[in-house]
């Protein structure tokens, strides 16, 4: 089968962190605004562990649906205590290269050279985890 679009690549990927990082290229010359984090959207691998080959459709819903991602790039002021607006974050972060959790309708989504990803803001973002694979909607 022909990979078609970057969504299928990243689902065969054998290192999908790697692959979304290559893919998406350079991004210093993107800005991200505000306490903005960019991420890149998580693609349920095409292949269970078990050998079944997963329908397109699943791609598809990682793209529209996926709830954790890779984050790319953060904006100047995310993570920042904002004392007059009474937001604090106790020293918690999520670093560039780590998967975060959130909820799909919190974020705006982007394309980045064909990469699928979110825009969502620092204390919308919920879980960092070690293993995007251990969030599970089934």
């Amino acid at each position: 089968m022909i990979v078609t679009n970057a969504a299928e690549r990243l689902s065969r990927a054998e290192d999908q962190k790697n692959e979304m990082l290559a893919a998406v290229g350079d991004l210093s010359k993107i800005n991200l605004l505000h306490n903005r984090v960019l991420v890149g959207i998580y693609i349920e691998p095409e292949m269970t562990k078990g050998g079944i080959i997963l329908s397109a459709g699943r791609v598809k819903e990682s793209v529209w649906q996926g709830s954790v991602g890779l984050v790319l790039k953060k904006g100047n002021t995310a993570f920042k205590d904002e004392p007059e607006s009474g937001t604090y974050f106790h020293g918690q972060d999520a670093q560039i290269g780590e998967w975060v959790v959130f909820r799909p309708g919190d974020a705006r989504r982007v394309q980045i050279n064909g990469v699928d990803c979110r825009m969502v803001e620092d204390s919308l973002l919920d879980m960092v985890v070690d293993d995007p694979n251990i969030i599970t909607h089934r």
